[in-house]
């Protein structure tokens, strides 16, 4: 047992994953409302309320009313320690997203009544199945028209691969919203529309107690008991160690923007989730009550602060404690370093702290001393793997639209990409710049980005490529021989690594074909 154990033990740390549009902003706000850490919904929001959430606060967010870049929040909640990462829902920063899930210890998942379950989610569910993360549910927006329940409960156990158990149960919905039955709990929690506080809740033990009607009348009494009836006839008990296992999800329902269902969901997650677990490095299992601390950068943000020009490297801590000023060892440089301002976030807010512990995420202000998937650890020899690089599908040369501020701009380009917003690919035969991307978004994103943090102006030009595949190969002879043959094709990524850029599918199919010792690889992580 470490000395820390307690400290660990409290920590809940997880991401908030959703579709655009499902309400996992407000979401967070409305969670960060019952931690204390805000005080009226809205009040974060800058001295004018203005249509902004705290997480929210890059100015292209704030233009555009979407999350492109994943905030940590940290706060207290009876006794725990709940660290919150507020990922991008927009697809063209999946990317984003899939890294943060390698920091978290579970998910929750918001989903829209209306429009079910939508593609990005399915994605997302597919790296939380992948590493055996656990997930809840929460179906928002039930102030609005949707589906129906029984149906949506089908439809996420269809598309998501996932069992499902409801742990509250919705009593009607849009106009006709009266409020949920909490199954976990055994209460009745009625519903009056009012964005600013929170409504009261009735203890509620025995569901066919005749002073039901008096809540919410004899029709919907019938309905409730009768649905509560079948499921409890249809779903298996709730087992937290099922959940654990992430082999099912439980689901509550509810409406973030009205502050409806919120705080049974925190009250459930605070007790059911996992405290940090234990993660694979490539030597060993790293257990988070080892004494000694591990950790490893899972993002790179630069300009938190406008009037800074720096980066912050966020680091998710793996195990021990981690104490400001004491010397770590950085293993890709092999070097001991000390930080003498990590900083802990409450959205824009940050501040510096002393220590902190398995679970955790610190920022690290970084001048170009890291790269994501980068380890640090008290002197140990370890890698943490699981952070890959996708091989982007949209491809446009970067030039300089200001000859007078090349250095500005090549700055701007080189923090960028370090972020992982984008990757930069030198083409080895006209020495050009090309940024390759998942999604038409992040160009705009760069090219507002430069001009506004870094004084840079770019101009996009088009270029036709199909897909940037890193290659091997163990024959020397052959890989020249390739580069000599595809040299207008070639190109390096930044750690200088070969890429080739096929043009086309089919040329991509051919070049496997034609060239059996190579290989081809579509995500950086070889």
């Amino acid at each position: 047992m470490s000395q820390y154990s307690e400290e660990i033990k409290r920590r809940r740390t997880f991401a908030i994953v959703s579709h655009p549009d499902a309400g996992k902003t407000t979401l967070t706000e409305k969670l960060l409302l019952f931690g204390g850490a805000i005080h009226v919904a809205g009040a974060v929001k800058s001295n004018k309320i203005k249509k902004t959430a705290t997480s929210d606060w890059m100015e292209i967010e704030k233009q555009r009313g979407i999350s492109v870049a994943t905030s940590v929040m940290a706060f207290d909640y009876e006794d725990h320690k709940v660290n919150i990462l507020d990922t991008p829902g927009h697809q063209d920063f999946a990317e984003d997203t899939f890294r943060t899930l390698t920091a978290v210890d579970s998910v929750i998942i918001v989903i829209d009544i209306a429009k079910g379950v939508e593609a990005q989610t399915r994605k997302l569910m597919e790296v939380c199945r992948m590493r055996k993360t656990p997930v809840i549910v929460f179906v928002n927006k039930m102030d609005r028209d949707g589906k129906d329940p029984f149906d949506l409960l089908d439809e996420i156990e269809e598309e998501l691969h996932i069992n499902v158990r409801p742990l509250s149960w919705p009593i009607d919905m849009g106009q006709r919203f009266k409020g949920v039955y909490n199954i976990y709990e055994q209460k009745l929690d009625l519903y009056t529309p009012s964005k600013q506080y929170v409504t009261e809740k009735i203890e509620f033990r025995d569901i066919n107690s005749p002073e039901l009607e008096n809540h919410i009348g004899d029709t919907l009494a019938d309905k409730l008991r009768a649905d509560i009836e079948l499921i409890e006839g249809v779903y298996p008990e709730f087992d937290v160690d099922t959940y654990l296992r992430g082999d099912i999800a439980p689901v509550f329902f509810g409406s973030a923007l009205n502050n409806f269902g919120v705080k049974e969901l925190l009250d459930c997650f605070v007790k059911i989730a996992p405290s940090p677990r234990p993660i694979q490095a490539v030597e060993r299992v790293v257990d988070p009550e080892e004494d000694n601390f591990t950790g490893f950068i899972f993002k790179i943000h630069a300009n938190m602060d406008p009037n800074h020009r720096s980066c912050i490297a966020f680091v998710k801590i793996c195990s021990g404690r981690f104490e400001r000023n004491a010397p770590y060892k950085h293993v890709r440089f092999g070097k001991q370093m000390r930080f003498s301002s990590p900083t802990a976030f409450m959205a824009q807010k940050k501040e510096t702290v002393d220590e902190a512990f398995a679970g955790d995420i610190i920022g690290l202000p970084d001048t170009g001393n890291f790269k994501i998937g980068d380890t640090l650890t008290g002197g140990e020899e370890l890698h943490f793997k699981g952070l890959p690089s996708f091989s982007p599908e949209m491809f446009k040369y970067i030039e300089n639209a200001d000859p007078m501020k090349a250095k500005q701009l090549n700055k701007g380009i080189e923090q960028l990409m370090d972020e992982g917003v984008a990757q930069l690919f030198t083409n080895q035969f006209n020495g050009r710049k090309i940024i390759g991307t998942v999604g038409q978004l992040q160009f705009e994103v760069i090219q507002y980005r430069l001009l506004h943090e870094y004084g840079a102006q770019c101009k996009w030009e088009p270029i036709s490529l199909y897909k940037a595949c890193w290659i091997e190969s163990e024959n020397r002879t052959a890989l020249e021989n390739f580069k000599k043959r595809k040299s207008q094709y070639m190109a390096v990524d930044k750690e200088g690594r070969d890429v080739y850029l096929a043009d086309s599918g089919y040329v991509l199919t051919m070049a496997q074909q034609d060239f059996p010792d190579i290989k081809f690889h579509f995500t950086s992580e070889f």
